[in-house]
């Protein structure tokens, strides 16, 4: 394989776990803001950032909270911040439907682009109605091809790039492809394909070999592809992603283990990634490296990052 610049994203927190499972995982803004720049200074390229309440730790899209957050991972280097707009299960996030569904809140989601006045330069878009798991608890993710337009139009306005989250292939052919086809976000697009998320999403892939080689041979023209994986799957998924020319992305929001028994650090996950990378001939691209490749704007690098 010719040596190549990979992106690694760190997803620190996620709209789902807890300190309960997992003391490392951070949920108050300067925890968050301090494992993403020691991240950041082992190799990690972007990061994946979910809100959380003070008060309780649950999820929100709550735009100061995002703003806190950002400004402080700012403060601290020049990682690409990439914004939830899913959210979590729990919090300010979920509304009762009736007949014992409940719903995630797209009106809720939305504060999430609260625009580049939080900081954000990338924003996740999953533009697919999903039903997202929690016990016995089920929640409607609906995003509506209607709604699917807000989410595009918003983002472009705001100068947001789409960080495209897809669990399935029709998540990538029906609207991702309609609204690049349309010009909502230009080359090239960054596509985040999940794996092993099926016990927690229905209509979510399990990761094996067959599927990830399916999932990346489908995607559309001008595509950058990162692959996430959920639970033990991580480590087996993003190396075969690494072999397929992709970028990778780790963190407690997706798995928090190290190895089986042993409860990870959001640290220990990059490092043994960028070590996996290196392994392979290759180097983790840096922050302003990955903005090039994704043809995002340049920061000013804080001072304490110089």
């Amino acid at each position: 394989m010719k040596p190549r610049k990979v992106i690694v994203t760190i997803a620190p927190t996620g709209g789902m776990g807890s300190k309960q499972q997992n003391p490392n995982l951070p949920t108050r803004p300067e925890e968050i803001a301090e494992q993403v720049a020691r991240c950041c200074e082992l190799g990690a390229s972007i990061a994946a950032i979910h809100a959380r309440r003070p008060e309780d730790d649950a999820p929100t899209c709550n735009p100061e909270i995002y703003r806190k957050i950002n400004e402080l991972v700012r403060e601290r280097c020049d990682i690409i911040i990439n914004n939830s707009t899913g959210g979590g299960v729990g919090g300010d996030m979920t509304r009762p439907l009736g007949s014992g569904l409940e719903e995630i809140s797209f009106e809720e989601r939305l504060k999430g682009l609260k625009g580049l006045e939080a900081g954000a330069e990338m924003a996740t878009f999953d533009c697919q109605t999903i039903v997202a798991l929690a016990g016995d608890r089920e929640f409607l993710v609906n995003t509506t091809p209607k709604k699917c337009d807000i989410l595009a139009a918003r983002m472009r306005a705001k100068g947001i790039k789409p960080e495209w989250e897809v669990f399935d292939l029709p998540h990538m052919m029906q609207d991702m492809t309609r609204l690049i086809g349309v010009g909502y976000d230009q080359k090239p697009h960054y596509v985040n394909i999940v794996l092993n998320a099926h016990h927690g999403f229905q209509g979510a892939l399990p990761y094996t070999p067959k599927i990830l080689q399916m999932m990346v041979e489908a995607l559309p023209e001008n595509c950058i592809f990162n692959v996430s994986a959920i639970g033990p799957a991580q480590l087996p998924a993003t190396t075969h992603a690494l072999i397929l020319g992709g970028h990778v992305r780790v963190g407690l929001e997706d798995n928090i283990y190290f190895a089986r028994g042993e409860l990870a650090t959001n640290e220990q996950l990059v490092e043994r990634t960028v070590r996996i990378i290196r392994e392979l001939g290759h180097e983790p691209a840096t922050p302003s490296e990955a903005r090039e490749m994704l043809a995002l704007k340049p920061v000013e690098t804080p001072v304490a990052a110089k």
